[in-house]
């Protein structure tokens, strides 16, 4: 991606995208680290071309009844503690019982849930994916859920997967307002410890944490002590504040043009595992708030790992935007963005491990 994603900025319609996005991916570049067994090459270049949401109508037409009365639910289904479900985030956790690799669904099947994960996520991730996926859940398809609310025969429908670290959505813009179809998680523990060291050893995300770093490495003392935030907020805290509220942290508008673009390189460095259709709606909905000018920048100094100042920690935050990064123990992202802020957050305020 050679351009910043603010001054890639269109009003192009998202659906543009949906049909064209995924066409122009050239070949793909695997580490070395995996095994063949986690990423085929050539499996995935055949799927380049399928539009996760045609996906989603191909494994929402081969349900059967029992399978759709496990899985598919009415667009404002609710459940007790997690509210609309359709909205609901968290760290960890299955959206409905089947694991995709089971008997409940066919192999057929499996392989459709598949095409829509590798659809969402950009092909240059897939095999870092791939690898937060088996170290965290074991395998493709096990501790891992789906779920469909709507009809992707019509024109409002999502469809969500979960598991250890993951909340994904494809919603083929049914979402009102919401830049993925509705808040997003990934995370990862690489090395089964729990509490990692200051270098996050194999963890596919912390090369974001380090680009954000070198922002804060090019801020002067002044516009350090109002980057450094005392305490992190709890996780799954990502509501909207709006923009009467100026978030914690370093204002953007208040930093210098080269410093707006590292920051600029940090965003690009974030929203890049998405598929370029998502890419740009998270740049429409910045645009609509104000950019990057309205966001604040915080790094926060209770968990510094290894008391580097390396910090592990931090979130960029504006006016209905929302990416919450800690990194200690390890790494958990809690993502939330719309072009309104009047949109509802749907989290819990979670104090458990994972």
């Amino acid at each position: 991606m050679s351009h910043p994603i603010v001054t890639s900025l269109t009003d192009c319609d998202r659906r543009r995208f949906l049909a064209t996005g995924l066409t122009a991916a050239a070949g793909l570049v695997v580490p070395n680290t995996l095994s063949a067994a986690l990423f085929d090459v050539n499996k995935a270049a055949k799927k380049m071309g399928v539009v996760p949401e045609s996906a989603v109508k191909d494994l929402y037409t081969s349900l059967d009844e029992t399978q759709r009365k496990a899985i598919v639910f009415d667009w404002d289904h609710t459940e007790k503690g997690r509210g609309l479900l359709r909205s609901h985030v968290n760290n960890n956790w299955q959206i409905t019982k089947p694991e995709v690799r089971s008997r409940f669904f066919t192999d057929e099947q499996q392989d459709m849930v598949r095409t829509i994960f590798e659809g969402i996520i950009h092909p240059d991730w897939h095999a870092r994916y791939y690898k937060q996926i088996e170290d965290d859940n074991g395998g493709f398809g096990d501790n891992q859920a789906i779920a469909i609310f709507g009809s992707p025969e019509s024109d409002k429908f999502e469809f969500v997967m979960t598991g250890r670290h993951m909340t994904l959505r494809c919603d083929g813009n049914s979402s009102d307002h919401l830049a993925f179809g509705g808040p997003l998680f990934y995370g990862h523990d690489p090395l089964g410890e729990f509490n990692e060291g200051p270098n996050h050893i194999e963890n596919v995300f912390w090369d974001q944490a380090l680009e954000a770093n070198k922002v804060y490495a090019m801020l002067d003392g002044k516009q350090r002590k109002q980057a450094e935030v005392a305490r992190t907020p709890g996780e799954g805290a990502i509501a909207f504040q709006g923009s009467s509220r100026r978030a914690a942290g370093l204002p953007v508008s208040e930093m210098s043009s080269d410093q707006k673009e590292a920051l600029q390189k940090t965003l690009q460095k974030l929203v890049e595992m998405f598929r370029q259709s998502d890419q740009d709606e998270v740049a429409q909905c910045l645009k609509t708030q104000g950019g990057l000018d309205a966001c604040s920048l915080a790094f926060y100094t209770d968990h510094d790992i290894g008391k580097d100042r390396v910090w592990d920690n931090w979130r960029l935050e504006g006016p209905s935007f929302v990416w919450h990064y800690r990194g200690a123990p390890h790494v958990h992202v809690w993502v939330n963005i719309a072009d309104s802020s009047e949109v509802k957050s749907n989290t819990p305020l979670l104090q458990r491990r994972s």
